[in-house]
């Protein structure tokens, strides 16, 4: 962003006037860069050896679906990973439900393969919300990326088929969740450009291939989640709980500013900005077909 006060360059030691360079927030410090020096993505801090809840036992889960609405989605696969063993991978049968031919270009997964070879899915949605609710209950952190989305789906899908869901399943809040995307956002909030999976991945130097698969990007996001630990030791010390209230706080701070925005930059726009993280309420049963 562009610097709001003079001060001189850190890189070269040029006056930069207000205004004329970029101001860059490292380590809860703002320095300022001349033009020809400006960082187009500064790095990362350092990683450290630091220990703390990223050196712990974490899982992390990602799903592909039918649509980008968590309300409305199916789920088609899904995959849970940690760094101990084996990972656990679903494919799910969409049974008389399509998935529809934008979702196909993206995960690779048709009608016609879920049908052949996936699981029903009631069996799949039990197995899976299961295996991440007996994660959770035991402290464990759970990283997701985006997890409303993914949490979402999964809760909604549950909904419909009258299953428990992970809330009655933990017998409390569904935590504590990492979310690489909310971290990110709150640790780093003035970098420009894109915050996919992808970009965050380039950005923290976490090797993502064969993206938008399941176990690929559930073992990307945990990796990214661990990195991000290990290069904000401030961030790392906190407790599980403390680092998921921490991120409660930042889903709902940057929703307020996304909205003020919008509301400022285009008025009637009647886009409503949801805060909450990282699980919106489901629908409920027969709500959704």
């Amino acid at each position: 962003m562009r610097n709001r006060y003079a001060g001189f360059c850190t890189t070269c030691g040029m006056k930069v006037a207000a205004a004329a360079g970029a101001a860059v927030k490292d380590s809860n410090r703002w320095r300022v860069y001349c033009a020809d020096h400006a960082p187009a993505h500064p790095a990362p801090p350092t990683r450290g050896d630091h220990p703390g809840w990223h050196t712990a036992e974490l899982a992390g889960y990602d799903c592909e679906t039918s649509s980008n609405d968590p309300r409305e989605a199916f789920l088609v696969s899904a995959a849970i990973v940690d760094d101990t063993g084996e990972p656990l991978t679903w494919l799910v049968d969409p049974g008389e439900r399509e998935i529809p031919q934008e979702a196909v270009a993206i995960h690779g997964i048709s009608t016609e393969r879920a049908r052949a070879e996936g699981s029903p899915a009631e069996q799949a949605l039990t197995e899976i919300a299961d295996v991440l609710s007996a994660h959770l209950s035991a402290g464990k952190g759970l990283a997701i990326f985006n997890a409303p989305f993914d949490l979402g789906v999964l809760d909604n899908e549950l909904w419909r088929r009258g299953l428990p869901s992970l809330s009655e399943r933990i017998g409390g809040p569904v935590a504590p969740i990492i979310d690489p995307l909310v971290l990110d956002r709150g640790i780093d909030r003035y970098r420009r450009g894109p915050r996919n999976l992808a970009a965050m991945c380039s950005h923290y130097g976490v090797d993502l291939s064969d993206a938008h698969t399941a176990l690929a990007d559930a073992a990307a996001c945990l990796a990214l989640s661990q990195e991000i630990g290990a290069r904000y030791p401030d961030l790392a010390v906190l407790s599980l709980p403390e680092l998921h209230q921490r991120q409660i706080d930042w889903a709902n701070e940057y929703a307020r500013d996304r909205q003020a925005w919008l509301d400022k930059r285009r008025p009637g726009h009647g886009t409503v900005i949801d805060g909450t993280w990282p699980l919106v309420a489901a629908a409920p049963p027969g709500e959704l077909l």
